[in-house]
């Protein structure tokens, strides 16, 4: 009994100082969301350039997802995560340095190492709980995604009060402290604390990459990349789209898009809750359809219609004013979070020895949406010269997912239960007449599913 009281204050340990550890990190991670508005006044960019400055740290972010994962499998998460904070936090530190835009960029690489932390977590988190409770557990590690609302309520106030500069080096520092916490805060997990007792070396690099074979992991990283891409993409460009659409301040736009990123991120632990009780597949069914709801309604773009009246030209106008976007986009964050922790419950099921690799190419997947998608949506004011149009672009994007998750759920329940694949009783066809006997070398029908004669 007590060696269980131990085993599970070791796991909330792991757990609060992995989610705190992450909520930092994510901070950093989404920075320029904030002191990037300040930057492209200074240097002057388009929506292109400002797309691509911040969505170049979610670039690095994603790309070394994969293999921290797996060095988190080879050589635990204590180790890995704390060696990702320090050099992410020297890199923002350096990031106060740079004077142009090319060095910004160059910055902004090193400043991604923070999104790394992930893969990482999701790694070392995992391997403390049983399957029946790792939802709820990735759940909690997945809410430190507030990181970024922590970004957006709390820089604006000091970049106006000291400059960006300051942010990046406040930034840096806080997450050099919890680097330290966490490394001497923590254990090791409990199967490297077994591995390393027994002496048994980690399972080789390229064999963790066996799984990525599989086309269902590419499933699940093209939800990702709607669920968590979408929402990264959402965090950095919405304070620009409150800017730009509403004409508000910079510290009125970040308290406003900290609406959509506190729900995407701490609403994550109900849908890990949830997914452990009614299923994954049903939690992304909502996740989805209601999405698709969302980026539909927010696609509209403002839009003046005349009509010939009979008195003369009628002209009204219709657009969404910023009090129901927010509470679009608070609902749009609301069932990505439901749909980031249920893409995570599926894979200690499916892959439980293998939780670091295929976890680690699903967030970088997911991850390159955040790189992708600010770029995308800049690029689509530029040429489209449509405000709305980054709705447009997530309303394809999770229409896709939708489809692909039904159709391949048909195809998987049809191979499993074959019954399903033959022929359907339809008695409202019956109307049509008698149904002439099968031809002697037709499939047998089922029993229960042929027609019925009339």
């Amino acid at each position: 009994m007590q060696a269980q009281a131990f085993v599970s204050r070791d796991q909330n340990i792991a757990l609060g100082m992995s989610t705190a550890a992450f909520t930092a990190c994510f901070a950093v991670w989404t920075i320029f969301s904030i002191i990037g508005v300040q930057i492209k006044r200074d240097l002057g960019l388009n929506d292109t350039e400002f797309g691509l400055l911040v969505g170049t740290p979610i670039l690095t972010g994603s790309l070394i997802r994969l293999a921290l994962g797996i060095w988190t499998d080879q050589y635990g998460g204590r180790l890995v995560y704390a060696a990702v904070m320090v050099s992410a936090a020297v890199a923002t530190w350096l990031l106060s340095w740079a004077y142009s835009y090319p060095t910004f960029l160059i910055a902004a690489l090193g400043v991604g190492v923070a999104g790394g932390s992930f893969a990482v977590g999701i790694a070392y988190v995992s391997k403390w709980y049983p399957r029946e409770k790792q939802g709820t557990a990735l759940g909690i590690f997945g809410a430190g995604n507030v990181g970024a609302a922590v970004t957006k309520f709390a820089a604006p106030f000091v970049m106006v009060a000291f400059g960006w500069k300051a942010v990046a080096q406040v930034w840096a520092v806080g997450l050099l402290i919890m680097a330290i916490v966490f490394y001497f805060g923590t254990k090791d997990d409990p199967s490297l604390a077994e591995r390393k007792k027994h002496k048994r070396a980690p399972e080789p690099f390229m064999a963790q990459l066996a799984p990525l074979a599989k086309l269902q992991v590419w499933r699940f990283s093209l939800y990702y990349f709607f669920v968590f891409g979408g929402f990264v993409a959402l965090a950095l460009w919405l304070p620009r789209y409150y800017v730009g659409v509403y004409g508000l301040e910079i510290t009125a736009a970040g308290m406003l898009a900290a609406a959509y990123s506190i729900p995407g991120s701490l609403f994550r632990v109900l849908g890990g809750t949830l997914s452990d009780k009614y299923g994954a597949r049903r939690v992304m069914y909502w996740t989805f359809i209601g999405s698709v709801i969302c980026t539909f309604l927010l696609s509209y773009p403002a839009t003046q219609y005349i009509v010939k009246g009979i008195r003369g030209p009628i002209e009204f106008t219709i657009a969404i004013g910023f009090v129901p976007f927010t509470m679009l986009t608070f609902a749009l964050g609301f069932f990505m979070s439901l749909g980031k922790a249920a893409v995570y419950k599926h894979i200690p099921v499916y892959y439980p020895n293998h939780v670091g690799s295929v976890g680690g190419v699903v967030g970088l997947i997911g991850g390159l949406g955040g790189f992708i998608l600010p770029i995308a949506f800049g690029a689509m004011n530029d040429l489209v010269g449509v405000w709305t149009s980054c709705f447009m672009l997530l309303f394809v994007i999770v229409s896709a997912s939708l489809l692909w998750m039904h159709f391949s759920i048909l195809y998987i329940e049809k191979r499993r239960i074959p019954e399903l694949a033959g022929p359907k009783y339809l008695p409202e066809i019956d109307i049509l007449g008698p149904v002439l006997p099968p031809h002697p070398d037709a499939r047998e029908p089922v029993p229960g599913t042929a027609r019925r004669a009339a």
